[in-house]
C-alpha cells in the first residue's frame, strides 16, 4: 500500500481551515434535515440528552481516534490504518476496516447527492412563488411527483456531482478549504436569520418547551439506539473522511481541542436547525412527527402560507442545499483518497471515477423512489424487508456499517496500536485524562457499538 500518493502533497493552511472543513463534513442534511424530524418522531428533548450523551461519550473518543490515526498515517483511510499497524507491529490486514468505512461513505454519497438533489429543486420552486398558498394535499403530491420524475432527479443529482468535481480537483487548500470558507459563514448566517424569524412568526415557546423540557418516561431502547445512530451520521464518525481529514493536519494542532469543537459545533447546528423548524411547525399547526417528510412535505406548508414565504423558503433551501453540498464535498474526498492511493492515479482522474460510480449507483436509489418503490431487493432478509433500494443503502450504511467500522476501529487503536503512537498524536498533557480517554476507546465505546448493533439486529 502507497501512503505516499497524492493524499499526502497538502495539508490545511491552519487549524481554522481545517475546523471549517470538517464542521462543512459534519453538517449537513444530518443536522437541518434529519435531526429535527428524528427529534420530532421521539419526542422531543428526551431524545436531544441522549444524543448529546452519545455525542460526548462515544463520539467523542472515536473522532479523537479517526483523527489520529490519520495524522500518523498520512494517507488514505485505509491507507493511515495499515501504515499505524505497521508501525505497531500488528497485521496489514487492519487496512480492510479502513477499506469498510470508504465503501461504506461511497454508498452514503451515492444516495445523499440525490437527497442534495431535492433542495435544489425546492430552492427553485420557492423561489419561484410555486409555494405560495399551497395546501396540505397539493404539498404531498408536489413531492411525490418529484420523485416519480427520474429524469428530473437525474438532473438536479447531475448538477451535484458537477460541483463536487468542480471543488474536489482542486485540492486541499484551493478547492475544499477554500469552498468551505465561503460554505459555512454562509449556513451560520442564513441558519441564525431563519431561527430569528421562525421565532417572530411562530411559537417560539413550545418550540423550547418541546426540545428543552425532557420527560424521560418517553425514553426506549429504539430511541436509545436512534439517538446514538443520529450521532454518528451527524459527526461523520465512520465514513473514513475524518481519517482523510486527519491526514492533512499539521503536527502542532491539538487534536483533541479540536475534536471537542468538531462536537459542539455540530451539535449546535442541530440545535439552531431545530429552533429555526419547530417553532415554525407549532405555530402553523402542523405536526412534529411528520417524519422524513417534515423539510419537503410540511414546511412548504407554512411558506406558503406566512407573509415573505418565497423569501424565507428560497432561504431555507439554499440552508439545506449549502449543508448538503458541503457533506458531499468531504464525503467524495474520503473514497477519492482511496482511489487516487489504491490505483497510483493523480487526483483529477480520482475524482472524475468516484463521482461517475457514484452517480451510476445513485440511479438505482432514484428509480426506487418511484417506478421501482414497490421492488424490495433484500426481501428474503428479515432486516431489509420491505425496504426499497434506497432504504436498504441508508439501513446498511447507516445501521449496520458505520457501527462495524467504528467497533473494529475503536478495538484497533484501542488494543493494537502501540501506547507511544496513541501518546504522541494524542497530546493529552494530563496522565489522568489520557488515561480516562484510553479506557473510554478500549473498553466502553466497543462494548456500547457491540450492543447497539445486536439490539439493531434483534429489532
Amino acid at each position: 500500500m502507497s501512503s505516499s500518493s497524492s493524499v499526502t502533497q497538502e495539508q490545511w493552511s491552519s487549524r481554522y481551515g481545517f475546523l471549517l472543513a470538517s464542521v462543512g463534513f459534519a453538517v449537513g442534511l444530518g443536522n437541518i434535515w434529519r435531526f429535527p424530524y428524528v427529534t420530532g418522531q421521539n419526542g422531543g428533548s428526551a431524545f436531544l440528552f441522549i444524543y448529546l450523551a452519545a455525542a460526548l461519550i462515544i463520539g467523542l473518543p472515536l473522532l479523537i481516534t479517526e483523527l489520529s490515526i490519520g495524522r500518523r498515517g498520512k494517507s488514505s483511510a485505509p491507507g493511515s490504518i495499515v501504515n499505524v499497524a505497521e508501525a505497531s507491529g500488528a497485521s496489514r490486514s487492519w487496512g480492510l476496516v479502513g477499506s469498510l468505512g470508504v465503501f461504506c461513505a461511497f454508498i452514503i454519497l451515492s444516495y445523499y447527492s440525490v437527497m442534495s438533489g431535492w433542495t435544489l429543486d425546492y430552492f427553485f420552486r420557492a423561489a419561484s412563488g410555486s409555494l405560495e398558498g399551497i395546501t396540505a394535499n397539493e404539498s404531498m403530491k408536489m413531492f411525490s411527483a418529484l420523485n416519480n420524475n427520474p429524469w428530473k432527479l437525474l438532473f438536479w443529482n447531475t448538477i451535484i456531482y458537477l460541483l463536487v468535481i468542480f471543488v474536489v480537483r482542486q485540492g486541499v487548500q484551493a478547492g475544499i478549504e477554500r469552498a468551505v470558507k465561503v460554505l459555512m459563514p454562509a449556513l451560520f448566517v442564513i441558519l441564525i436569520v431563519m431561527m430569528i424569524y421562525s421565532a417572530i412568526a411562530g411559537d417560539l415557546i413550545a418550540a423550547t418547551r418541546f426540545l428543552l423540557e425532557p420527560d424521560f418516561s418517553k425514553v426506549t431502547s429504539s430511541m436509545i439506539m436512534q439517538a446514538v445512530g443520529q450521532a454518528f451520521f451527524s459527526i461523520g464518525i465512520g465514513w473514513g473522511t475524518l481519517i482523510v481529514f486527519g491526514s492533512y493536519l499539521p503536527d502542532d494542532v491539538s487534536i483533541p481541542r479540536s475534536a471537542v469543537i468538531l462536537i459542539f459545533a455540530d451539535t449546535f447546528v442541530a440545535l439552531l436547525a431545530g429552533f429555526a423548524i419547530f417553532p415554525l411547525v407549532f405555530g402553523y399547526g402542523l405536526t412534529p412527527t411528520s417524519g422524513a417528510g417534515l423539510a419537503f412535505e410540511t414546511l412548504p406548508l407554512a411558506f406558503g402560507q406566512m407573509p415573505g414565504g418565497a423569501f424565507f423558503g428560497a432561504l431555507f433551501f439554499l440552508l439545506l442545499i449549502t449543508a448538503s453540498l458541503s457533506s458531499c464535498i468531504g464525503i467524495a474526498e474520503s473514497v477519492v483518497s482511496w482511489v487516487s492511493d489504491k490505483w497510483n492515479i493523480e487526483r483529477q482522474k480520482g475524482i472524475l471515477l468516484t463521482a461517475s460510480m457514484a452517480w451510476f449507483l445513485g440511479i438505482f436509489s432514484i428509480l426506487s423512489f418511484g417506478r421501482w418503490s414497490d421492488f424490495y431487493p433484500l426481501e428474503f432478509i428479515p432486516l431489509f424487508a420491505g425496504k426499497t433500494i434506497f432504504y436498504s443503502l441508508d439501513f446498511l450504511a447507516a445501521n449496520i456499517l458505520l457501527l462495524i467500522g467504528s467497533m473494529l476501529v475503536a478495538v484497533f487503536f484501542g488494543w493494537f496500536t502501540t501506547k507511544k503512537i496513541k501518546e504522541i498524536e494524542i497530546g493529552i498533557e494530563s496522565p489522568k485524562w489520557f488515561d480516562f480517554w484510553h479506557f473510554m476507546i478500549r473498553f466502553i465505546v466497543p462494548l456500547v457499538l457491540f450492543i447497539i448493533l445486536v439490539m439493531a439486529f434483534v429489532e
